[in-house]
């Protein structure tokens, strides 16, 4: 880390030492505004994302005022009908496990930075959400994309592997951490190898490569194939066998691995440029399982070559985002996202009747990709220093007015600023 970034982060870290060891609480100072505001990002998201009835987050604001603030969510009779859609587009519940997998990441990254032990139950929060994700339904292996308040138990049957990516991450990095008990650790072996399981099953040239929706029909928008897939897509299925083989060490797991992994990475190696960020990111987080755990030097370095390309690529995303936001007002930044029920909008995705957000749509995903990309910058070392990237990093962070900003994409800048402190 440069000393711009360091500077603005040894304060909190201080503090939160401070405070596990004599139990008081302690006012920041003034100086150290980046740690502080970060301090209250985290607090909001818990605040106004998090779904305490499910133990899950949901994708956007509809209000400001407390208690009312994803008053939008389907009801669960909409839920068990399957409506808008089945794969709960623009509800609200699309993006469950996602966010999950996300918080989980950088809880892991924040406690490997503060030490804090409160994080052992906030990181739990979060795995009992997207354990639930994995087994409310009792269709093994599948991976829900959210689970309804209303009843704690809907779902929408259509997943994706997007889903599934952000998941297997977010519970892989939770698992190695020590924040996980052995409790915790013997359930993820479980789960993970439920999803690997169905993946062997169903991700077959039979079945195009489809691992299905949780009625054992094929998804019709091709979201669900994990094979013959394009560039940024390629890791994910080795990924998910891999991590299923470092928990439980099993030899069906790490046959698969081996099987798809360097195919994989010759695939991944020219991922179209223009793809959005969230794209690259799980292009990056894939990627990232891999390396970690690839036991061939060659092939280990090929990985590495690929995902400081990702990073290049994502450097350019992230400069052009900002000066898209730049270009945005400030009450167009505070805008907040409709009822999807009422909007005069919808449009067919092959049979899904998707509401369609309007002009919130771009607030919402600029604000998603400025966290994305930021985060992607600081997942692989670097060759060269980053001193100007962290100055971008850190410019972002303190331009947003986080009181009014109603995208989970929030979630994404926490987890680029304690990435970049790790």
């Amino acid at each position: 880390m440069t000393p711009a970034l360091l500077n603005r982060s040894l304060f909190l870290g201080l503090l939160f030492l401070v405070a596990n060891t004599n139990g008081q609480s302690v006012s920041p100072s003034s100086s150290d505004a980046l740690a502080v505001k970060m301090e209250r990002l985290w607090e909001l998201v818990w605040a106004r994302f998090y779904l305490p009835e499910v133990q899950t987050f949901g994708d956007y604001l509809s209000s400001y005022e407390a208690g009312k603030e994803q008053e939008h969510l389907p009801t669960a009779e909409e839920v068990r009908r399957q409506f808008p859609n089945p794969c709960g587009y623009s509800t609200g519940m699309e993006d469950g496990a996602i966010l999950g997998g996300a918080m989980l990441s950088l809880i892991c990254d924040r406690h490997a930075v503060t030490g804090e032990e409160s994080l052992r139950a906030e990181a739990d929060r979060v795995y009992a959400g997207l354990r639930r994700c994995a087994t409310v339904h009792g269709v093994p292996g599948f991976v829900a994309r959210n689970v309804c308040p209303g009843d704690g138990r809907s779902i929408y049957i259509n997943s994706s592997r997007d889903q599934v990516t952000h998941f297997v991450h977010g519970l892989w990095q939770y698992y190695r951490s020590p924040l996980a008990d052995e409790a915790r650790r013997a359930e993820i072996r479980e789960i993970l190898a439920a999803i690997a399981d169905r993946m062997i099953e169903y991700v077959t040239p039979e079945n195009d490569y489809d691992f299905c929706r949780a009625d054992g029909k094929r998804c019709p928008l091709g979201i669900c194939r994990m094979w013959e897939v394009q560039a940024h897509e390629a890791a994910r299925l080795p990924m998910i066998y891999a991590a299923a083989w470092d928990a439980t060490g099993e030899e069906r797991y790490h046959g698969q691995w081996r099987r798809y992994v360097a195919e994989a990475i010759a695939q991944s190696a020219n991922p179209e440029p223009n793809k959005p960020a969230y794209a690259l990111l799980q292009m990056q987080i894939s990627l990232e399982l891999l390396h970690a755990l690839e036991p061939d030097p060659l092939l280990k370095a090929e990985i590495h070559e690929g995902m400081l390309h990702v990073r290049s690529l994502a450097s350019r995303r992230f400069d052009g985002t900002r000066e898209k936001i730049s270009k945005k007002s400030a009450e167009e930044m505070r805008m907040l996202g409709p009822d999807w029920r009422h909007v005069p909008e919808w449009k067919d995705q092959k049979g899904y009747p998707n509401p369609q957000w309007g002009p919130y749509r771009e607030i919402w995903h600029l604000t998603r990709e400025a966290g994305e990309a930021g985060l992607i910058l600081f997942i692989v070392e670097p060759e060269s220093d980053t001193a100007a990237e962290e100055a971008s990093l850190e410019a972002m962070l303190q331009s947003f007015d986080y009181e009014q900003n109603s995208s989970c994409g929030l979630i994404y800048h926490l987890a680029a600023y304690w990435k970049a402190r790790r």
